[in-house]
């Protein structure tokens, strides 16, 4: 299943199909595009374009109908759920905007939580991480008593636990006000500079404006890629 690539997603002629009653609707058709390591990009595009299903695609969540997809490397399309599973498990980190944090569960132990699914100690990492999400003051808290900025942070901690080498993200800022939702783009650029590399579902203009590049799909087919030039804040159409 292994194969020579240098990006970290690589996909071609992507394709995924659903039945809706008797209807077949195409959320993804003959979708292709690169991404490579340390860049942060936006998926965007109007609500039924096809965003997150890519997103669940590209994050081993949903299988393929036709095309091909490497991911860090392992062919994809060729995976059986098994596989698929390992490669979310192993190299994937995904953040949420309903947070999906466990109401149970204090912050450090819903951050812990992904490791002790993987068998591995936790302990040093999710204190990097509280300190990394400025939440150390919170560690013993449970989600309730959070701000909803608060819990999108400790669910980007949790996404981060197993060290992935990939975040995906759907509306990460969705159900955030406008400053909680700015705290959240700035530590994704935090993390783009740290190395990791990004992508992100959004409607959030300053979120996409945020990345290095913008996918922007149409009713299931990429109608767009918009190059973010960092010297002026504008963008680039191809």
């Amino acid at each position: 299943m292994r194969t020579s690539s240098q990006s970290i997603v690589l996909a071609k002629a992507l394709t995924k199909t659903f039945l809706r009653g008797r209807e077949q609707v195409h959320a993804v058709e003959q979708v292709s595009f690169e991404i490579f390591p340390g860049e942060f990009v936006a998926i965007t595009g109007p609500s039924g374009a096809g965003k997150t299903t890519l997103l669940n695609l590209i994050g081993c969540m949903e299988s393929i109908d036709s095309g091909e997809l490497q991911l860090l490397g392992n062919a994809v399309h060729q995976a059986n759920d098994r596989q698929r599973t390992h490669i979310r498990r192993e190299q994937l980190g995904f953040v949420f905007q309903h947070f999906g944090l466990m109401p149970t569960l204090t912050v450090a132990e819903n951050v812990a939580l992904p490791a002790l699914f993987a068998r591995r100690s936790a302990g040093e990492r999710v204190e990097e991480l509280l300190a990394k999400v400025g939440l150390q003051h919170r560690r013993n808290h449970r989600p309730k008593e959070l701000s909803g900025g608060e819990m999108q942070r400790a669910a980007i901690a949790r996404a981060l636990v197993n060290r992935p080498a990939l975040l995906l993200a759907d509306e990460p800022t969705g159900n955030l006000d406008s400053a909680m939702g700015e705290s959240i783009i700035e530590l994704f650029r935090e993390l783009k500079q740290d190395g990791l590399t990004l992508l992100v579902v959004t409607h959030n203009s300053a979120l996409a404006q945020a990345a290095d590049r913008q996918l922007h799909l149409v009713d299931g087919k990429l109608e767009s890629e918009r190059v973010q030039l960092a010297a002026t804040g504008s963008t680039q159409l191809h």
